[in-house]
Protein backbone atom coordinates (compact mmCIF):
# COMPACT_ATOMS: atom_id res chain seq x y z
CA UNK A 1 0.00 0.00 0.00
CA UNK A 2 1.47 3.59 -1.00
CA UNK A 3 1.09 4.95 2.48
CA UNK A 4 0.13 8.54 0.80
CA UNK A 5 -3.64 7.24 1.31
CA UNK A 6 -2.93 7.83 4.67
CA UNK A 7 -2.40 11.22 4.47
CA UNK A 8 -4.51 13.07 7.27
CA UNK A 9 -3.48 16.68 6.72
CA UNK A 10 -5.86 19.37 6.52
CA UNK A 11 -5.13 20.63 3.36
CA UNK A 12 -5.48 16.71 1.08
CA UNK A 13 -8.43 16.01 3.47
CA UNK A 14 -10.20 19.70 4.16
CA UNK A 15 -13.35 17.80 3.25
CA UNK A 16 -13.67 15.06 5.73
CA UNK A 17 -12.27 17.40 8.45
CA UNK A 18 -14.99 20.24 7.66
CA UNK A 19 -17.71 17.92 7.71
CA UNK A 20 -16.50 16.62 11.17
CA UNK A 21 -15.90 20.38 12.37
CA UNK A 22 -19.66 21.44 11.14
CA UNK A 23 -21.00 17.89 13.34
CA UNK A 24 -19.47 19.10 16.05
CA UNK A 25 -20.62 22.81 15.84
CA UNK A 26 -24.43 21.47 15.27
CA UNK A 27 -23.99 19.12 17.97
CA UNK A 28 -22.75 22.08 20.47
CA UNK A 29 -25.81 24.17 19.31
CA UNK A 30 -28.38 21.39 19.85
CA UNK A 31 -26.51 20.77 23.85
CA UNK A 32 -26.81 24.46 24.04
CA UNK A 33 -30.87 24.13 22.99
CA UNK A 34 -31.14 21.32 25.45
CA UNK A 35 -30.67 23.60 28.95
CA UNK A 36 -33.74 25.32 27.89
CA UNK A 37 -35.41 21.98 27.93
CA UNK A 38 -34.34 21.06 31.56
CA UNK A 39 -36.77 21.02 34.56
CA UNK A 40 -36.61 22.67 37.76
CA UNK A 41 -35.59 19.49 39.59
CA UNK A 42 -32.82 18.58 36.72
CA UNK A 43 -31.28 22.04 37.14
CA UNK A 44 -31.27 22.06 40.64
CA UNK A 45 -29.56 18.58 40.51
CA UNK A 46 -26.60 19.93 38.16
CA UNK A 47 -26.76 22.80 39.66
CA UNK A 48 -26.05 20.90 43.04
CA UNK A 49 -23.35 18.58 41.11
CA UNK A 50 -21.71 22.17 39.81
CA UNK A 51 -21.41 23.06 43.91
CA UNK A 52 -20.18 19.74 44.78
CA UNK A 53 -17.15 20.02 42.29
CA UNK A 54 -15.82 23.69 42.65
CA UNK A 55 -15.78 22.66 46.33
CA UNK A 56 -13.88 19.76 45.99
CA UNK A 57 -11.56 21.63 43.34
CA UNK A 58 -10.84 24.22 46.50
CA UNK A 59 -10.45 21.66 49.38
CA UNK A 60 -7.42 20.15 47.69
CA UNK A 61 -7.05 17.93 50.37
CA UNK A 62 -9.90 15.95 49.48
CA UNK A 63 -9.48 16.01 45.42
CA UNK A 64 -7.83 12.74 43.92
CA UNK A 65 -5.28 13.93 40.81
CA UNK A 66 -4.79 10.64 40.24
CA UNK A 67 -8.30 9.20 40.75
CA UNK A 68 -9.46 11.77 38.12
CA UNK A 69 -6.74 11.41 36.14
CA UNK A 70 -7.82 7.43 35.08
CA UNK A 71 -10.79 8.34 35.28
CA UNK A 72 -10.77 10.87 32.62
CA UNK A 73 -8.00 8.90 30.77
CA UNK A 74 -10.74 5.58 30.87
CA UNK A 75 -13.44 7.94 29.56
CA UNK A 76 -11.41 9.44 26.30
CA UNK A 77 -9.77 6.14 25.85
CA UNK A 78 -12.98 4.63 25.38
CA UNK A 79 -14.21 6.72 23.27
CA UNK A 80 -10.84 6.37 20.68
CA UNK A 81 -11.64 2.86 20.83
CA UNK A 82 -14.92 3.05 19.65
CA UNK A 83 -13.67 5.01 16.62
CA UNK A 84 -11.27 2.68 16.31
CA UNK A 85 -12.87 0.07 15.96
CA UNK A 86 -16.22 1.37 14.47
CA UNK A 87 -13.82 2.34 11.64
CA UNK A 88 -12.64 -1.00 10.71
CA UNK A 89 -16.24 -2.46 10.93
CA UNK A 90 -16.77 -0.31 8.19
CA UNK A 91 -20.77 -0.05 8.22
CA UNK A 92 -19.52 1.89 11.71
CA UNK A 93 -18.89 4.35 10.25
CA UNK A 94 -22.08 6.14 10.60
CA UNK A 95 -21.60 5.97 14.60
CA UNK A 96 -18.39 7.65 14.36
CA UNK A 97 -20.25 10.49 13.27
CA UNK A 98 -22.46 10.34 15.98
CA UNK A 99 -19.62 10.34 18.39
CA UNK A 100 -18.46 13.69 16.77
CA UNK A 101 -21.86 15.49 17.22
CA UNK A 102 -22.40 13.43 20.95
CA UNK A 103 -18.78 15.26 21.80
CA UNK A 104 -20.56 18.67 20.29
CA UNK A 105 -23.79 18.64 22.54
CA UNK A 106 -21.91 17.68 25.49
CA UNK A 107 -19.42 20.70 25.13
CA UNK A 108 -22.56 22.90 24.14
CA UNK A 109 -24.62 21.13 27.26
CA UNK A 110 -21.50 22.36 29.56
CA UNK A 111 -21.04 25.99 28.11
CA UNK A 112 -24.87 26.99 28.56
CA UNK A 113 -25.33 25.45 31.98
CA UNK A 114 -22.24 27.13 33.21
CA UNK A 115 -23.32 30.45 31.78
CA UNK A 116 -27.17 29.99 32.83
CA UNK A 117 -25.75 28.96 36.30
CA UNK A 118 -22.81 31.41 36.67
CA UNK A 119 -23.48 33.99 34.24
CA UNK A 120 -19.85 35.49 32.50
CA UNK A 121 -18.10 33.72 35.68
CA UNK A 122 -19.67 30.00 34.20
CA UNK A 123 -17.94 31.10 30.78
CA UNK A 124 -14.78 31.82 32.66
CA UNK A 125 -15.25 28.58 34.65
CA UNK A 126 -15.49 26.95 31.51
CA UNK A 127 -12.32 28.58 29.86
CA UNK A 128 -10.81 27.49 32.90
CA UNK A 129 -11.38 24.06 33.53
CA UNK A 130 -12.05 22.37 30.34
CA UNK A 131 -11.42 24.81 26.95
CA UNK A 132 -7.51 23.24 27.24
CA UNK A 133 -7.68 19.89 27.29
CA UNK A 134 -10.79 20.35 24.84
CA UNK A 135 -8.23 21.63 22.16
CA UNK A 136 -6.47 18.63 22.52
CA UNK A 137 -9.32 16.40 22.62
CA UNK A 138 -11.52 17.73 19.92
CA UNK A 139 -8.69 18.09 17.48
CA UNK A 140 -7.27 14.11 18.48
CA UNK A 141 -10.80 12.44 17.93
CA UNK A 142 -11.15 14.41 14.82
CA UNK A 143 -7.71 13.01 13.31
CA UNK A 144 -8.91 9.42 14.87
CA UNK A 145 -12.33 9.92 13.00
CA UNK A 146 -10.95 11.13 9.91
CA UNK A 147 -8.67 8.11 9.71
CA UNK A 148 -11.64 5.49 10.93
CA UNK A 149 -13.29 7.43 7.62
CA UNK A 150 -10.19 6.67 5.43
CA UNK A 151 -10.29 3.30 6.57
CA UNK A 152 -13.70 2.41 6.14
CA UNK A 153 -13.20 4.01 2.51
CA UNK A 154 -10.17 2.00 1.29
CA UNK A 155 -12.00 -1.11 2.32
CA UNK A 156 -14.94 -0.12 0.34
CA UNK A 157 -12.79 0.76 -2.78
CA UNK A 158 -10.03 -1.62 -2.80
CA UNK A 159 -11.69 -4.66 -1.09
CA UNK A 160 -15.18 -4.71 -2.13
CA UNK A 161 -14.90 -3.31 -5.40
CA UNK A 162 -11.71 -3.44 -7.16
CA UNK A 163 -10.77 -6.77 -4.78
CA UNK A 164 -7.25 -5.88 -4.53
CA UNK A 165 -4.66 -4.35 -2.32
CA UNK A 166 -3.51 -5.49 1.10
CA UNK A 167 -5.34 -4.91 4.06
CA UNK A 168 -2.71 -5.24 7.14
CA UNK A 169 -0.89 -1.75 5.78
CA UNK A 170 -4.29 0.17 6.61
CA UNK A 171 -5.10 -0.96 9.31
CA UNK A 172 -1.66 -0.60 11.09
CA UNK A 173 -1.76 2.84 9.77
CA UNK A 174 -5.06 3.44 11.20
CA UNK A 175 -4.26 1.75 14.64
CA UNK A 176 -0.97 3.77 14.73
CA UNK A 177 -2.88 7.25 14.30
CA UNK A 178 -5.29 5.67 17.16
CA UNK A 179 -2.60 5.27 19.42
CA UNK A 180 -0.52 8.49 18.55
CA UNK A 181 -4.20 10.00 19.13
CA UNK A 182 -4.13 8.65 22.41
CA UNK A 183 -0.61 10.22 23.88
CA UNK A 184 -2.84 13.31 23.03
CA UNK A 185 -5.93 12.29 25.31
CA UNK A 186 -3.07 11.16 27.87
CA UNK A 187 -1.54 15.36 27.82
CA UNK A 188 -5.58 16.63 28.12
CA UNK A 189 -6.32 14.22 31.38
CA UNK A 190 -2.84 15.29 32.65
CA UNK A 191 -4.11 18.72 32.32
CA UNK A 192 -7.74 18.11 33.28
CA UNK A 193 -6.02 16.04 36.69
CA UNK A 194 -3.47 18.36 37.90
CA UNK A 195 -3.56 21.80 35.62
CA UNK A 196 -7.20 22.80 35.60
CA UNK A 197 -8.05 22.60 39.45
CA UNK A 198 -4.80 24.43 40.53
CA UNK A 199 -5.85 27.33 37.91
CA UNK A 200 -9.52 27.20 39.32
CA UNK A 201 -8.49 27.48 42.86
CA UNK A 202 -5.99 30.23 42.12
CA UNK A 203 -7.41 32.17 39.64
CA UNK A 204 -10.97 31.52 40.03
CA UNK A 205 -11.84 32.15 43.39
CA UNK A 206 -14.80 33.55 43.86
CA UNK A 207 -16.44 31.07 41.31
CA UNK A 208 -15.42 28.11 43.99
CA UNK A 209 -16.81 29.89 46.88
CA UNK A 210 -19.12 32.69 46.39
CA UNK A 211 -20.93 31.48 43.92
CA UNK A 212 -21.94 27.81 45.34
CA UNK A 213 -24.39 29.61 47.57
CA UNK A 214 -25.90 31.57 44.83
CA UNK A 215 -26.60 28.50 42.64
CA UNK A 216 -28.98 27.22 45.43
CA UNK A 217 -30.51 31.03 45.94
CA UNK A 218 -31.67 30.74 42.30
CA UNK A 219 -34.21 27.75 43.28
Amino acid sequence: MNFRLWNLSARDNLNLYVFMGVLIIVGAIFGALLVNALTLEQQQELADEIGVYMTTVKDSQNFSHAATFWDSFWFYGKWLFLIWLLGLSVIGLPFVLALDFLKGVLIGFAVALLAQQLAWKGVFFFLVATAPQNALVIPALMIASVSAARFAYFVVRERLFRRKGQLLPPFLAHTAVTLVMLVMLCLASLYEAYLSPLLLERITPSVASAEISSLSSKF
